[in-house]
């Protein structure tokens, strides 16, 4: 295990921890372990570590095309997935479009402010004044009861019986390769938005920039791969791989930038 963890943060350890629970499981019962929806770094671990094994296969889906939460499936290698295997239900949330707007912040809010883990939802995807979002399953019945207002506007929600129907977002992720010196935070940042590093230290100490969703505020903070990076005011950001180094010893490194139609 130790030779595991030491590529990975020390916060990232208890969730390591349980990926390998998950792998002996799967390795030592022959049964399919079945997550909850992960963040694209956790996915990332889940797929260095259990990639690993020959004998083992993962399988994910968020349903939603490219789908930035999934939840994945550990299984033996012979398993072969099928939709309903994962275990997701999608709603679609009626309310009265003509009189109000509402944003992914506002549908996210209602969701957790039932005391609703996370790792229970996947994406929210908005088009229009049409609101879906994914969720495991098993809380399904939850929602039909309690889910019943977005702020202070009244909605319905509805299952969402045909896949076809699913939102299909235009958002695409544009890929770029660049040499850097580091893997800072500040140092990626510069390069990528093309600002001074002086300027990105500013966004990283004003609050302005998250690391997989929590406000990173050290700007010698390490960038690893399936990071994802949300600067205010410039959206969000990826990293994909790193491709090796220079021969003046610079890291390049692809990165890919969420555009947004």
């Amino acid at each position: 295990m130790e030779h595991l963890i030491q590529h990975f943060r020390k916060e990232e350890q208890p969730f390591i921890e349980r990926v390998i629970e998950w792998q002996r499981d799967v390795e030592f019962r022959y049964e399919n372990r079945l997550t909850d929806f992960l963040d694209p770094r956790e996915q990332f671990i889940v797929s260095s570590i259990v990639g690993q094994n020959s004998e083992l296969s993962i399988h994910s889906t968020g349903l939603f095309k490219d789908a930035e939460r999934k939840r994945m499936i550990i299984s033996p290698s012979y398993f072969q997935s099928s939709q309903e295997d994962f275990e997701i239900t999608i709603f679609q949330v009626r309310y009265p479009s003509k009189f109000i707007q509402l944003r992914h912040k506002d549908v996210l809010g209602a969701l957790l402010s039932l005391g609703i883990n996370r790792s229970k939802f996947g994406d929210i995807k908005i088009a229009d004044d049409t609101i879906q979002f994914a969720v495991a399953s098993d809380i399904t019945d939850y929602l039909l009861i309690n889910f019943s207002s977005i702020g202070k506007s009244k909605v319905h929600l509805e299952l969402l019986s045909n896949i076809d129907g699913i939102i299909q977002s235009a958002d695409k992720w544009v890929e770029n390769t660049f040499t850097i010196s580091s893997m800072r935070l500040d140092a990626i940042l510069a390069t990528m938005l093309k600002i001074s590093r002086e300027k990105a230290k500013l966004f990283i100490q004003g609050g302005k920039v998250k690391v997989n969703w929590a406000v990173r505020e050290s700007t010698s903070f390490e960038l690893q791969e399936g990071d994802i990076i949300s600067v205010s005011g410039f959206g969000r950001f990826k990293i994909i791989m790193t491709e090796g180094r220079t021969k003046k010893d610079k890291i390049r490194l692809k990165i890919g930038h969420l555009v947004q139609k």
